[in-house]
């Protein structure tokens, strides 16, 4: 933990609450929303960013249980099952992406769903920032790690986004699942480093 006094501890111990509330908020807003979307465009991107959307709320629940907690004693595992939560999304994005290749799937367009990940990339990339912050000032590796799953969720609406588009206006629809493969290696790289204890 960083040499930091208390009142400024308990405040940046909200700031983390708070950004972990608004993080499962969102999510459990966007997995309503992606499964109209994805049903409608019959996306099997949408469907897929949807169940990501479940790995973050994991991950979120888990800082949240480690900041409720006293001390580090809570840090190890709830490292390690943030790990798990970036090895499952790693897994995801392989198999989704393989398979979207494979069977060459051509959704249709949705504009829910590029409106929705469109301001889903920013406002994760806004979250992830402020992890980052807040988990460095209090020298809480819980927090700055769950931070980078944040930030693969805000990479990875980008490029469902990207997907969307290209699909939408080139017909372009192999973009989005050769886009999961750069995620699938940095969540493998994030995975690596937890588990070898370099965080």
């Amino acid at each position: 933990m960083t040499d930091i006094d208390d009142s400024t501890r308990t405040g940046l111990l909200r700031r983390g609450f708070a950004l972990e509330y608004a993080t499962l908020s969102w999510n459990v807003i966007g997995i309503v929303v992606l499964t109209v979307a994805a049903i409608s465009a019959r996306s099997v991107a949408l469907a897929g960013f949807g169940l990501d959307s479940l790995i973050e709320i994991g991950a979120s629940a888990v800082v949240v249980w480690e900041l409720s907690g006293t001390g580090q004693a809570r840090q190890r595992p709830a490292l390690r099952l943030i790990g798990v939560g970036f090895a499952a999304l790693a897994v995801y994005l392989l198999v989704q992406s393989t398979v979207v290749l494979a069977s060459g799937f051509h959704p249709d367009h949705s504009l829910l769903g590029i409106v929705w990940t469109g301001v889903t990339a920013v406002t994760m990339f806004a979250l992830a920032a402020g992890k980052a912050r807040t988990g460095a000032a209090l020298g809480n590796p819980v927090l700055a790690t769950e931070g980078r799953v944040t930030l693969i969720d805000g990479l990875l609406a980008a490029a469902v986004l990207l997907g969307l588009l290209l699909n939408s206006i080139a017909g372009w629809w192999w973009a989005d699942p050769v886009a999961g493969y750069v995620l699938v290696f940095y969540a493998l790289r994030e995975v690596r480093e937890i588990f070898s204890g370099e965080h």
